[in-house]
């Protein structure tokens, strides 16, 4: 109790007025004990006068000192600087808040603090200031001077920047092939969490659990402006965007009891994206989304995923994940336009499924196999004979032009039996040796026609001899 007050004491007479009410009293104890005559009413008006020296000098040394606290750039902000050092020993004061990268950073105790404070926010920064009853405004980078009862809604600030956000299992997780770690069951339940995140069913039944990483931001102003501080952020800040993240928000309902939650901005990207990719999913059986083709179902589904968060106009798709080529209103982008948010990039990579539920589908189809095949190699060896009597008759129609060919003109002289069988050999012969030269298997054929050729010149000419 005694060091308190001793304190306290030591600390007043620090102060300006303890100064002048020490120097007093000290002056007239010399005074008295040297017996000095003075006049009393020159030693009131005296240390009054002192008293009203030392108010303005304090003042107006708070007043000067004050304004290099922060970086303030106007005159309005030097007065509500040199107001707020005034009452800062004083249990009157608001919080003093520094906004970094989104991130709220105070003291203890700060955020109970209902009096007139100062937020200061780096480039990439924005808050929402509320009261109890009313929103009342955005502050972007910069100094912030807030009034009575106003703090920042939520306690969460706005970060300007671009953000990545990854959901679902990390590549390291693999949840359908680790066995269950019972010696650290929260290691699994965080694993089982984040797997979750993403986990949905294509048409023929298999959970897939992919990664998929969203790039968003807070909209952007189409031309960059200074803040009320008089900053410039190269990040842009449109005081409306922000205002519509925060206030806008979405309630979601828990598992537990039906209890809401308030879903902060930040994480509705995420929350309308893994809607989508879960309707998506289920229009493609699992061996389509791996397919060799060019557009396979995951390049599909990605690309449907950035549609919805990026165009007001969407193509349909339907059941089995064909394009229908009609064009649909995309109610994802206009959420994210009411909220003030914009989605830069969906990405779909470390996509996970049970490989013992494709196993199972393989034995189910192994017992069909051969049925299917049989059923294959009859429709085969019908298509074999089919083309075969074709082949045939094709062979014998040409065979029969081949042969008819030096009788087509009806006016002919009357010809003997050899000539007529070299007629019908000679474009035979001929025919043979240009298309089947490089056939092995006909030159025998070529050597027979050859004895016969030779055969009919040597019986055409024993009868001229004769």
């Amino acid at each position: 109790m005694f060091r308190r007050a001793s304190s306290a004491f030591g600390s007043f007479l620090m102060t300006p007025y303890g100064v002048v009410i020490f120097t007093t009293l000290l002056w007239h104890g010399v005074v008295w004990w040297f017996e000095i005559g003075f006049s009393p009413y020159v030693s009131v008006g005296l240390f009054i006068f002192d008293l009203i020296f030392a108010y303005i000098l304090l003042d107006r040394l708070i007043y000067f000192f004050s304004q290099f606290v922060l970086p303030i750039q106007n005159p309005e902000d030097r007065q509500e600087i040199y107001s707020r050092v005034q009452i800062f020993e004083s249990g009157e004061r608001g919080p003093t808040l520094f906004v970094k990268n989104g991130r709220v950073i105070k003291h203890p105790g700060e955020e109970e603090k209902r009096g007139p404070g100062v937020i200061v926010l780096d480039t990439a920064s924005a808050v929402v200031l509320r009261t109890d009853t009313e929103i009342k405004g955005t502050a972007g980078p910069g100094v912030k001077f807030t009034n009575n009862n106003e703090y920042i809604a939520g306690d969460l600030g706005v970060d300007l920047r671009a953000q990545w956000q990854y959901i679902g299992p990390l590549a390291t997780d693999q949840p359908f092939l680790n066995p269950v770690p019972i010696s650290n069951p929260k290691l699994y339940n965080e694993l089982e969490k984040r797997r979750q995140e993403t986990a949905g069913l294509t048409r023929d039944g298999f959970e897939v659990s992919p990664t998929i990483s969203i790039k968003f931001r807070i909209k952007r102003p189409p031309r960059l402006r200074p803040t009320e501080s008089g900053v410039t952020s190269h990040y842009g800040f449109d005081a409306t965007a922000v205002r519509n993240a925060v206030t806008r928000e979405v309630i979601e309902l828990g598992k537990l009891n039906n209890k809401k939650d308030r879903m902060e901005w930040n994480k509705f990207p995420a929350h309308l994206v893994v809607n989508v990719w879960r309707e998506y999913i289920r229009k493609f059986k699992l061996e389509d989304l791996f397919s060799p083709s060019k557009d396979n179902g995951l390049q599909i589904i990605e690309e449907m995923l950035n549609q919805r968060m990026k165009s007001q106009m969407v193509s349909a798709l339907d059941d089995i994940g064909n394009k229908t080529g009609e064009a649909l209103d995309s109610l994802e982008f206009l959420q994210l336009k009411l909220r003030g948010i914009e989605i830069m990039e969906v990405r779909i990579h470390n996509v996970m499924y049970d490989p013992a539920l494709e196993e199972q589908t393989i034995k189910q189809w192994s017992g069909e196999w051969l049925k299917i095949a049989k059923k294959e190699e009859d429709l085969l060896k019908e298509d074999e004979k089919l083309n075969e009597k074709i082949a045939r008759n094709e062979s014998t129609k040409r065979f029969a032009q081949l042969a008819a060919k030096n009788f087509e003109n009806p006016i002919q002289p009357v010809q003997d039996e050899f000539s007529t069988l070299q007629n019908l050999i000679q474009p035979l012969r001929e025919t043979l040796l240009d298309e089947s030269r490089a056939n092995n298997d006909m030159e025998q054929e070529i050597k027979r026609l050859d004895e016969i050729w030779k055969w009919l010149l040597d019986s055409q000419q024993e009868p001229n001899r004769q």
